[in-house]
């Protein structure tokens, strides 16, 4: 497993090839690190690429085709060696072609790319889906960075705030004990684009924000100010601590797809939220992170 590193005049960052994955985010000037570490007393994982679902499936497979794949939580792209492909001053890319493995639980070929661009304190977050098979392919993809809250250390997670760009309350669905929508409508009651952090925010696992109620999402300390922010353009969103842990991060998570819901019956083609790609055909995304 290699690392590979991108710098600015603010900020330096560490990505893997291992399934492209930033693996640090840190301000150059004074060593405070965004990203969350990765201990596996809480969550092993730093940013991982969902890829090619987003959540779970419905008793852990899917149909496709007349037959039925296995499929573990949030497909397998986040476990695998990636190429890396290009590395500039300020970009760096890599890539992940099908082979005869992933074919056995995805019967698709396709070309996964996934990029990140450094400019002052922000990150860019690049995602290219290649459809290089015959046929129509059908796929979800998202982020999943988890970032430092409280961030250096300095006071309780409780003492921070959630900032959403739209001043209305949220609405949420959660998940049931087997990672599934279980139900929705549930209210996050944001008052002046803010929500503080509650002890128990996270219990019974993410909060699904769908519809596109939110294009921007940020934390705060206690005096309201944003020190990160991300910003994209996916019609839904995650936000993910693990559940009666009391981790100190939060995961602010852009996705073009979700888990199934617990009453979902239906094809690969059916899911909800899912992204239909036509042979030869790419899909391209992006959101942005911005260290204040």
């Amino acid at each position: 497993m290699a690392i590979h590193t991108l710098q600015s005049g603010a900020l330096r960052l560490a990505i893997s090839d291992h399934g492209a994955e930033l693996m640090s985010m840190e301000d150059i000037l004074t060593g405070k690190q965004y990203l969350w570490h990765g201990d596996a007393q809480y969550w092993g994982r730093r940013s991982p690429v969902l890829f090619p679902i987003v959540g779970s499936l419905k008793n852990k497979e899917y149909k496709y085709n007349g037959h039925t794949y296995p499929m573990s939580q949030h497909g397998f792209a986040r476990d695998m060696d990636f190429t890396m492909t290009e590395h500039t001053v300020d970009t760096i890319w890599f890539s992940l072609e099908a082979d005869e493995n992933t074919k056995k639980v995805y019967p698709f070929s396709f070309r996964l790319e996934i990029g990140y661009r450094l400019c002052g304190r922000e990150v860019t977050v690049m995602w290219k889906v290649t459809n290089t098979d015959r046929k129509t392919m059908f796929f979800s993809i998202g982020g999943h960075p988890a970032f430092m809250c409280p961030i250096a250390g300095e006071g309780k997670q409780t003492d921070y705030y959630l900032l959403f760009d739209k001043k209305e309350k949220i609405t949420y669905g959660k998940l049931s004990q087997n990672g599934l929508l279980e139900s929705q409508g549930h209210v996050l009651n944001v008052k002046d684009g803010g929500f503080k952090i509650t002890e128990h925010l996270f219990d019974e696992d993410a909060l699904i924000i769908e519809g596109g109620q939110a294009q921007e999402v940020s934390l705060a300390g206690p005096d309201r100010v944003p020190y990160l922010t991300v910003r994209f353009d996916a019609p839904l969103f995650g936000l993910w601590s693990p559940a009666k842990k009391h981790a100190p991060f939060v995961c602010i998570e852009p996705w073009y797809g979700r888990c199934d819901q617990e009453t979902f019956d239906g094809m690969l083609a059916d899911r909800e939220y899912g992204n239909e790609l036509r042979a030869g055909k790419t899909f391209q995304a992006e959101y942005t992170i911005l260290a204040d």
